[in-house]
């Protein structure tokens, strides 16, 4: 991997992220591919779209298809026919969404298959032998998250837990590894996670254990100081931030690379992102509406479909409205970080985020 910074206004910055499998333009947002697939979405269309990168989970993976199926496939991207680089997540998050099917010690995490019950022990070390099999561009390491809320003994003792895990992922790893800033929101335990993994030297730093239910504000302030001590000449990953606003405020702070199910998790369940706010197109004000869902979108959804059709497919109960609604979100939030970085290079940021935070609305319609 090689990562180059090109521009900046104040914090925010853009740069290019080099990789095996393409040349992807910071800040940059990753749909969540879990299971090799973004949900709806074939190969050829997330490329119309412009995506550049996807995040797939090692867990979900390594429970089915399995490692060696990948492996005699020649690696994830020639299994899914994904041509684009591909970031994994290691598995440490899955503490906190199956924490029921979850046993943690200082050795790693035993996890039961929420598919069959069977019993797996994840190691550091074999979380990193797992993605090398995978052969994809980035791999992350096995990491502690404990969600929220989380008691200040409990984040310290995750941070230990973390900071080992990382040691044992680092003193193996021979492909292009992010360590993951653990902490919970207090921001002694913060910066200890952060000073730790830093001296460890990883091409990349992610913050995890964010926007898991703690107010924005918090979120934000656990940013600003990991922002502040990063190195930054090192690309800098929020995980789970979705929602155009926490983008905007974290590309603000210099945050480089974004993930979350929103856009394709939303457009399945009927709500669409616009540039003037979130659409609840099951709505029944939408049964006579023949607008497109956003009238400064060129996607492939506005230009040929009305709010008043996708709300009757979704109303029906036909697939393709998911298939339409997920397609303009993800284009939506492409389109946003594509606006974004040409904004800190034409040296406008302040007044496009100033009108952009103006015209979106948080609430849905």
């Amino acid at each position: 991997m090689k990562f180059s910074l090109e521009k900046k206004s104040g914090s925010a910055r853009v740069g290019r992220l080099e990789l095996p499998h393409g040349v992807v333009e910071t800040p940059v947002f990753m749909p969540v591919g879990t299971q090799g697939t973004v949900k709806t979405m074939s190969p050829k269309e997330l490329s119309e779209i412009g995506v550049e990168m996807i995040v797939a989970n090692t867990y979900h993976l390594y429970l089915r298809p399995g490692v060696e199926v990948i492996r005699l496939a020649g690696g994830l991207n020639q299994f899914t026919g994904i041509n684009l680089p591909i970031l994994t997540d290691s598995g440490g998050f899955q503490i906190t969404s199956l924490s029921s099917l979850v046993k943690i010690s200082r050795e790693g995490i035993q996890f039961q298959s929420h598919i069959d019950g069977s019993y797996h022990f994840f190691t550091p070390e074999k979380v990193i032998e797992i993605q090398s099999i995978f052969q994809n561009d980035i791999a992350m390491c096995l990491d502690c998250c404990l969600g929220f809320p989380l008691p200040y003994e409990k984040a310290k003792e995750a941070v230990k837990i973390n900071t080992e895990w990382a040691k044992r992922s680092k003193a193996i790893s021979r492909i292009t590894t992010f360590a993951i800033i653990q902490g919970g929101t207090f921001s002694d335990l913060r910066k200890e996670s952060a000073q730790t993994l830093l001296d460890l030297d990883f091409p990349g730093y992610a913050i995890g254990g964010l926007f898991l239910g703690e107010p924005a504000a918090v979120s934000y302030e656990m940013i600003k100081l990991l922002s502040e001590i990063l190195p930054e000449e090192k690309p800098r990953y929020v995980m789970g931030a979705g929602y155009p606003e926490d983008i905007i405020e974290c590309v603000n702070m210099g945050i480089d690379m974004f993930d979350c199910v929103l856009p394709t998790r939303n457009g399945r369940t009927g709500t669409a992102f616009t540039s003037e706010g979130r659409i609840l197109i099951r709505n029944a004000r939408y049964s006579k509406d023949f607008s497109p869902l956003d009238s400064r979108c060129e996607c492939y959804t506005c230009k040929n479909f009305s709010r008043a059709y996708l709300r009757h497919l979704f109303i029906a109960e036909e697939i393709l409205g998911q298939r339409l609604l997920t397609y303009h979100n993800l284009h939506f939030f492409i389109n946003l970080l594509k606006q974004i970085r040409s904004a800190i290079r034409e040296e406008r940021w302040e007044n496009f985020t100033r009108n952009f935070l103006r015209e979106y609305k948080r609430e849905e319609r």
